[in-house]
């Protein structure tokens, strides 16, 4: 199965949105390849019964197909011919309790969009949230498909499935789809200038399809993070095996005698190695059930954080052989190296208790430690180089007036029909200073269109914007050369536009060379019109991208509005908008959200990943800890006589704090040297996803070593403390 994708610039990202007559012409001229074609159309609306109205934004239009092709269960109602009918719809099991409680909904009437009646002909069980696909009610596509809209090939609103027949391959589909487009699209690609082609993503490719992440409204995932968290899980994993490592090493005496006397009562060496390997495997699988107990404890915590809910699925093998492969590797890596040490010792020595750990050993506890905190050291960089870029992100300035400024869609007939009354109500309202419509908001999605630029050959292609007069006005933006729109130039309407600086830069103008060149949108209207202004830069886009081209028109295509409040009394502000978008749309809920709040949105998913592995990052310091918290006990006991011994002969506190200190903190430090630089490669490569993006400052590495040996030294002062206070008297008696 298939999504079917479109691009019309090589250099530009794939978008999965396409018209209609897509799905029938490919049905019609591929028979022998194309087995299904669904189409999908996100939607939202107002839907009603009785006395309960709600906002549903996640409904699909969609073909009959619809839940033939994909696996979504139907609790009620026939899979082939709950969507058969024009009239009908289909609701999630918990919509459906939204509006009719415990009664049985199918066969009861809702109104939708105030006019159009559906009889509920399905009951669909709610959408597991590891599908790409979130619906909470679908409405067939045939009740709009006379509509002049759903029958021209540029106008692209939707998503096509395709179920391919056995055999087929993609890439056999994608040879001809070339020709395909040629035939259907050859008319109206020569006269917009712009050349598209098609291409298949399959369905299980699209939830870490990054291209189209921007464009289609459906859920996505970045590949790269989930590596990066599944890398930082085995490396804390990792870690606690270190621990596990060092202690059952420097633990050796305590059992010394025990593997003594198995060998002279007749073990071998490799029963000694099974033993120990197997106690390690044990541990893990205790460890294992204690984990799946914290994750059901933890689990809605960590889908808070995440924002939305994993689940885990208990009744698939696949999930029981993992654990059980985890076990069984953790096991032997953990047990491994302390069973192959143990199982070496020499019997007599052992039962003398002259056991010697030697040099080697030493060494390796060492290394173990130095991996140990090179991975704590570098995940605390990381942690604070994204903290640092977000802070960045979120103090930049964008070039334009955030402050104060609410979004209101335009995204019922109600609104729409009343637009010009909404506008002239709120101009004239004591709490708001200035009002625009536009097609887009800064940050949200800007049309690529083409242009025909006069005096230049090729066509020119630019973000646009379609905006009224007070545009420039309402977001602040300054203009650097020409002038505004304004209504006492009566052509401005039909035949201005505005540019910003890129734009003029990349037509190869200067700002004030760029007036007056006149520019026609062949995706639009052809109509030519002259450039009358240039605006400054703003961040119209996402700081990940770099700065592009924008033509401003005053054509009408708008689809929000943006409502700048005067400062002081937002709340008084907001309920003046609330009663004029009432009287202007009385049956839909007022709904908003404020411009400055487009970051958190924007940005949400970066910053989850911040706090997620600002967690993980005190994780494993807190385990590293642990491990080296065990090594100075064990350092401290084992050279108990030694601090005796310096203690009577004169050494202070602070000496053999130092002594016993400076071995223990040699492989931090070691450790931060090797991190530092690992370090540096892997966030530069982050801070490539962002077009503005914060320098590595010297001072991050600083933090990060200070951090790291705060937290070391704090953790081995305590033991070395109190071995360094300890009576000599009692220690050398007890030698």
């Amino acid at each position: 199965m298939y999504r079917l994708m479109r691009r019309y610039d090589a250099l530009k990202a794939a978008v999965p949105f396409v018209s209609p007559p897509y799905a029938t012409a490919l049905l019609n001229d591929f028979p022998d390849e194309i087995k299904q074609a669904v189409r999908v159309m996100p939607s939202n609306g107002l839907v009603s019964f009785n006395d309960k109205a709600f906002r549903e934004k996640k409904i699909y239009i969609a073909d009959d197909g619809f839940f033939t092709m994909f696996s979504f269960p139907l609790l009620k109602g026939d899979p082939k011919t709950a969507l058969k009918e024009p009239g009908s719809i289909v609701l999630t099991e918990s919509t459906a309790k939204k509006y009719f409680g415990n009664q049985d909904p199918i066969g009861k009437v809702v109104l939708f969009e105030k006019h159009k009646q559906l009889k509920v002909t399905g009951v669909a069980k709610d959408v597991p949230s590891n599908s790409h696909l979130e619906f909470d009610a679908v409405i067939p596509l045939s009740n709009y498909m006379q509509e002049d809209s759903f029958k021209g090939w540029m106008n692209n609103n939707l998503f096509t499935y395709l179920l391919l027949n056995d055999g087929v391959s993609k890439e056999q589909l994608e040879k001809n789809l070339p020709h395909f487009m040629d035939k259907y699209m050859g008319a109206d690609m020569a006269h917009s200038g712009a050349k598209f082609s098609l291409s298949l993503t399959p369905l299980s490719g699209i939830y870490f399809e990054t291209t189209a992440e921007e464009f289609d409204f459906v859920k996505h995932g970045d590949k790269t993070m989930v590596y990066i968290f599944i890398s930082i899980g085995v490396l804390i994993l990792l870690i606690a095996c270190i621990n596990f490592m060092n202690l059952s090493t420097v633990r050796a005496v305590e059992r010394s005698k025990e593997v003594g006397l198995r060998k002279v009562l007749g073990a071998m060496r490799n029963h000694l190695i099974w033993q120990f390997i197997g106690e390690s495997i044990l541990l893990t699988l205790i460890s294992c059930v204690f984990s799946i107990l914290l994750l059901m404890l933890l689990l809605p915590m960590y889908n808070s954080l995440l924002g939305y809910s994993l689940t885990v699925s208990w009744s698939t093998w696949q999930i029981y052989l993992f654990l059980a492969s985890i076990i069984v590797l953790v096991g032997f890596l953990a047990g491994s190296y302390p069973a192959f040490f143990l199982s070496a010792f020499s019997p007599v020595e052992a039962l003398k208790g002259k056991l010697r750990l030697g040099k080697s050993g030493s060494f390796f506890r060492q290394f173990l430690v130095v991996i140990q905190f090179s991975i704590s050291v570098l995940l605390i960089i990381s942690t604070l180089v994204i903290l640092n870029q977000m802070n960045y992100v979120k103090s930049k300035a964008l070039g334009y007036d955030k402050a104060q400024a609410i979004i209101v869609k335009m995204d019922n007939d109600d609104i729409y029909k009343n637009r010009k009354t909404f506008i002239n109500e709120l101009t004239a309202n004591s709490n708001v200073l200035s009002v625009s419509l536009m097609s887009g908001e800064p940050g949200g999605y800007f049309d690529i269109h083409t242009f025909y630029v006069e005096n230049k050959p090729d066509v020119w292609r630019s973000r646009t914007e379609f905006a009224d007069f007070n545009y420039v006005k309402t977001l602040g933006l300054k203009v650097i050369a020409g002038r505004d729109f304004s209504a006492q130039f009566k052509t401005d309407t039909t035949s201005s536009v505005l540019i910003n600086r890129t734009a003029a830069t990349k037509l190869g103008y200067t700002p004030e060379q760029a007036l007056g060149k006149k520019l026609s949108d062949k995706m639009h209207d052809s109509t030519k019109r002259s450039i009358i202004g240039v605006v400054e830069d703003f961040n119209f886009m996402t700081l990940k991208e770099n700065m592009d081209a924008l033509v401003i028109s005053p054509a009408e295509d708008w689809r929000v509005a943006i409502i700048k409040l005067k400062p002081g009394n937002i709340s008084s502000g907001l309920e003046s908008v609330k009663n004029v978008y009432n009287k202007a749309a009385p049956v839909y809920p007022f709904e908003y959200t404020f411009l400055d709040q487009k970051f958190d949105m924007i940005y949400k998913t970066d910053i989850r990943q911040q706090k997620i592995l600002t967690i993980f990052s005190g994780l494993a310091i807190f385990i590293a800890c642990l491990g080296l918290f065990g090594l100075t006990s064990f350092t401290a006991k084992k050279r108990t006589k030694e601090i005796g011994v310096r203690k009577v002969l004169g050494s202070s506190v602070q000496n053999i704090l130092l002594i016993l200190s400076k071995d223990l903190l040699k492989p931090v430090f070691i450790a931060t040297f090797i991190a530092i630089p690992i370090g540096y490669f892997c966030m530069d490569k982050w801070l490539q996803n962002f077009a503005y993006r914060t320098t590595l400052h010297w001072w991050i590495f600083v933090l990060s070593a200070l951090i790291i040996f705060t937290i070391a030294l704090a953790t081995v002062s305590f033991q070395a403390i109190k071995a360094a206070l300890a009576n000599p008297v009692k220690s050398l008696r007890s030698e």
